[in-house]
């Protein structure tokens, strides 16, 4: 029924403006239009919109991610930007924050936005 259409992630922001100096500024996301609610970037094949929630405050789990050909290459890149990948005790998470599953079948960095939401880095096999 969908499978044609263009999936949209909503991710809420309490400053629009950090919001958005975040998401494009820092990680590169193409901004392609704005209303008096939020902002819409490009986000591969679908679209990420940042609405605006006053007091808002991101929770514990992710909310958005990507999938990376390079894990150790996107977090250095994520890093040179200023951005702090997030530690978890007893994750055992490699000296640059990356965790490797049991048998190496993924490895996975978490970063947080202005907002404190949690969001990730994903490498398969």
């Amino acid at each position: 029924m969908f499978g044609d259409s263009v999936p949209v992630a909503f991710v809420m922001v309490s400053d629009r403006a950090a919001g958005r100096a975040f998401y494009e500024g820092v990680l590169g996301l193409a901004h392609e239009a704005a209303d008096e609610f939020g902002d819409f970037f490009r986000f591969g094949a679908g679209r990420l919109r940042l609405t605006a929630m006053p007091g808002f405050t991101g929770g514990e789990h992710p909310v958005l991610g990507w999938q990376v050909a390079d894990i150790a290459a996107a977090a250095a890149a994520l890093k040179a930007r200023g951005v702090a990948l997030t530690l978890y005790p007893g994750m055992g998470q490699d000296a640059d924050g990356i965790w490797t599953a049991p048998g190496g079948s993924a490895r996975v960095a978490w970063f947080k936005d202005p907002d404190g939401n949690v969001l990730s880095l994903n490498q398969i096999g």
